[in-house]
C-alpha cells in the first residue's frame, strides 16, 4: 500500500513510527514569543504532535489541552508531561492533558477556552483545515485569543523533486480566509516571521512563518 491509499491516521502513525521522535521536544519559538506576558488560563493546541507547545504552557500556569490524531503522538506527549509531574499538576504550574481525536469531528464547548492554539496545523486540504480553526475559534471565550502559526514560504532547499506541497499564505491572507465577523473578533497581530534553521545537509538557513493572533471581542 502506498502513501496515497493510507488514510491520514494511518499516515500520521507510520510517520511516528518510524522515529523514536518527530519533533524537538521544544516550543515552537514564535508561539513563545507571540504568548510572552499573557496570563494563564484555559489552553487548547490543535494537532498537539508529541506535546511540546501543551508542556510548555502547563510549566507557565495553564490548564493545556492538546489533541491530535496519532495515538503514537498523544501516548509520547502524555509521556513527557509525566516525567514534568504536568499530568496531575505540577506545585505553581498547570496540567498538561492530551486526547486521540479527529479535528475534522471534534467541537469544543462554547467559551472552554481562553487560548487556541495552531502550530503548523496539519488537515486533509485547505477547507477541511480552516473549518477546524473556525471552529475551535468557537470554543473561546469573549476576551480569549486564537494563534495561528504557519509556513509563510517553502525552505529554501525545496526544488521541483522536493516539492512543499501544503498551501501557504501570509498573515494577512491567513486572516482573509478565516473570514471571522470582525465584530467579534479584533485583529491583534498579522506578521511575517524570519527564523533559523539547519538545513538537510547542515548548512544554515532562514524560513518564513506567518503569525496570527486574533482576540474576541464578545
Amino acid at each position: 500500500m502506498n502513501d496515497e491509499e493510507l488514510t491520514p491516521l494511518q499516515q500520521w502513525e507510520q510517520r511516528y513510527a518510524g522515529s523514536d521522535a518527530v519533533w524537538s521536544g521544544r516550543v515552537n519559538d514564535s508561539l513563545a514569543v507571540a504568548l510572552e506576558g499573557l496570563p494563564p488560563g484555559r489552553a487548547l493546541d490543535l494537532g498537539c504532535g508529541e506535546g511540546a507547545d501543551v508542556v510548555w504552557l502547563a510549566e507557565r500556569g495553564w490548564d493545556a489541552l492538546g489533541i491530535d490524531l496519532s495515538p503514537t503522538a498523544i501516548e509520547r506527549a502524555r509521556r513527557a508531561a509525566g516525567e514534568c509531574g504536568l499530568d496531575r499538576g505540577a506545585e505553581g504550574a498547570g496540567r498538561a492533558h492530551f486526547e486521540q481525536g479527529d479535528l475534522d469531528r471534534w467541537i469544543p464547548r462554547a467559551d472552554a477556552y481562553d487560548l487556541v492554539t495552531a502550530s503548523f496545523l496539519h488537515a486533509r486540504d485547505a477547507q477541511a483545515r480552516i473549518a477546524v480553526l473556525r471552529r475551535a475559534a468557537d470554543g473561546i471565550a469573549v476576551g480569549g485569543r486564537l494563534v495561528v502559526l504557519s509556513h509563510a514560504a517553502p525552505p529554501p532547499w525545496a526544488t521541483a523533486l522536493h516539492e512543499h506541497r501544503a498551501e501557504m499564505l501570509s498573515a494577512h491572507e491567513e486572516h482573509t480566509r478565516l473570514a471571522l465577523d470582525p465584530a467579534q473578533w479584533e485583529l491583534v497581530t498579522a506578521r511575517q516571521i524570519q527564523r533559523e534553521a539547519v538545513s538537510p545537509d547542515g548548512a544554515p538557513a532562514h524560513l518564513e512563518d506567518s503569525l496570527l493572533v486574533l482576540r474576541r471581542r464578545c
